[in-house]
């Protein structure tokens, strides 16, 4: 992984031959934050008005995001059915309901760079963004994406914790409607729980023995312990920690704060610039004596390796913790192809379900998650490559939650359809999405999905894929599968 294929040519868009649609492979611009004319909004004004109307003679998108559907409902009822009768007024549902996800980017335009239309509709809907940061944040957002204090806060004793959690149930109906009335929190929505004790506290209390007859014995890592990995679910780390161990590697786990995907859905820039200078900075000894780094999920790991690249080109330190950064699944992949793994993975009875999440796929390095669950012998996961719909905090405000399960809606069935033919445990690179699949199973199925208490026997966690194979190597237990009413359907 190079930052020159994150960055593309600094020299712009290539012609594309004059080919209806580009085949060359997505390439992106370095964004121009710290232009003026960047956030000024007559400018703004007019790339948009070039890009959607690009879009609206192509549609090929029409099925990801509710963006799509929005913009073209827009311009279809519109005077004259074309953009020129759209007043801009109208942009703001389209700018609003991108999840930044980056599918329409990598898997749909034919128009990206370096096709000469130099198309890049969420770096463009980030544009919109920033503009729109610039007349002020509602605190209530604000206050939701400070990710790091609000963690700190939550999981300073397990009291706290518990508290904070029982507070946070889809159950507890008045708690939730009160958040729901403050926050714009659908009451709705699963929120993911706190961590009784913070993942780098766990990591300092017990590390797990290093297999030194590991083909991998020697290498180290630094695993970022990403804001979700450290606050909300320790168990993705505590997975990667045993496989490396077993397969020989040192691991230590950081976490210098939050990568700034939570502020820059919010067009935050300069905010964000400034969590990649931070811990670029911080990380950067760790780079410097030979570890590699390791992100817990993919949203964190694709800001580390494109997107700060982008933001801050030709910082040096940013540019070499994108060199240096792995997503966890990529990180077991390549320790598989190249010294080996250890032996001792087992077979497991379950079949499983996996959903790729878009974050992951936007690194372009291929189905990893998938590769490294076909190291465990007899496994082949039936996989769902679509959109999940929840795009981080956008699929839990009030407005967006019941759009966000019908984008969602194909991989629940699918999920589902699993759970029915085969008993098939449902699993997810990304924790948000995957909790989000099983809320939109729960629906399927009819359930309200605001029970007190679980059914028993019912999947309430979708676990990380390495998860999965710490099952398969004996040093992790797997949930329960989906409940049998879900299933049923």
């Amino acid at each position: 992984m190079t930052t020159e294929s994150a960055s593309g040519s600094a020299a712009g868009p290539e012609r594309a031959g004059g080919r209806e649609g580009g085949l060359a492979a997505p390439m992106r611009h370095p964004i121009p934050w710290q232009d003026e004319s960047w956030t000024d909004p007559a400018a703004l004004d007019a790339e948009l008005r070039r890009v959607f109307d690009i879009c609206h003679g192509c549609r090929r998108c029409f099925n990801l995001c509710d963006s799509f559907p929005r913009l073209f409902d827009l311009i279809d009822e519109s005077d004259t059915g074309e953009l020129d009768s759209v007043a801009s007024e109208g942009f703001k549902p389209v700018v609003d309901a991108c999840t930044l996800c980056d599918m329409c980017f990598m898997t749909k335009c034919p128009y990206v760079p370096p096709h000469e239309f130099d198309l890049d509709f969420p770096h463009l809907m980030l544009r919109a963004r920033a503009v729109e940061a610039k007349k002020g944040i509602p605190v209530a957002d604000r206050e939701l994406a400070r990710t790091d204090r609000n963690g700190r806060v939550m999981t300073s004793s397990p009291l706290v914790a518990g508290l904070a959690n029982w507070a946070s149930r889809t159950g507890n109906r008045v708690m939730r409607k009160g958040l729901e009335a403050v926050a714009g929190v659908d009451a709705k929505a699963h929120l993911p729980a706190y961590a009784r004790r913070p993942l780098v506290k766990e990591a300092r209390r017990t590390a797990p023995a290093i297999n030194r007859d590991a083909p991998g014995f020697g290498r180290k890592a630094v695993l970022y312990a990403t804001c979700y990995g450290n606050w909300n679910d320790s168990a993705i780390g505590q997975a990667a920690r045993a496989v490396l161990a077993k397969n020989g590697v040192e691991s230590e786990v950081v976490h210098p704060g939050c990568c700034g995907m939570p502020v820059l859905e919010q067009g935050r820039m300069a905010e964000v610039a400034d969590s990649a200078r931070e811990i670029a900075h911080t990380l950067a000894p760790w780079i410097a004596d030979g570890y590699d780094v390791i992100a817990l999920v993919p949203s964190c790991a694709l800001m580390l390796k494109f997107e700060w690249p982008l933001i801050l080109p030709g910082n040096d330190q940013v540019e070499s913790l994108a060199r240096a950064t792995f997503d966890l699944a990529e990180y077991v992949v390549a320790l598989a192809k190249g010294p080996g793994l250890a032996p001792g993975l087992g077979r497991l009875e379950r079949p499983v379900t996996l959903h790729l999440a878009c974050h992951a796929r936007a690194q372009n390095m291929g189905a990893k998650a998938a590769e490294m669950l076909r190291l465990i012998p007899d496994m082949s996961p039936a996989i769902v490559e679509r959109c999940s719909g929840h795009g981080g905090a956008w699929g839990i405000k009030k407005g967006n939650f019941d759009t966000a399960l019908k984008v969602g809606k194909p991989v629940a069935r699918q999920a589902a359809k699993g759970a029915t033919e085969t008993g098939a445990l449902v699993s997810s690179e990304c924790p948000l999405a995957g909790a989000h699949i099983l809320q939109g199973v729960e629906r399927l199925a009819g359930d309200d999905n605001t029970a007190a208490e679980p059914a028993a026997g019912r999947q309430t966690r979708a676990p990380h894929p390495i998860e999965i194979l710490a099952a398969a190597y004996g040093l992790a237990d797997l949930p329960a599968a989906i409940n049998e009413k879900a299933a049923a359907r």
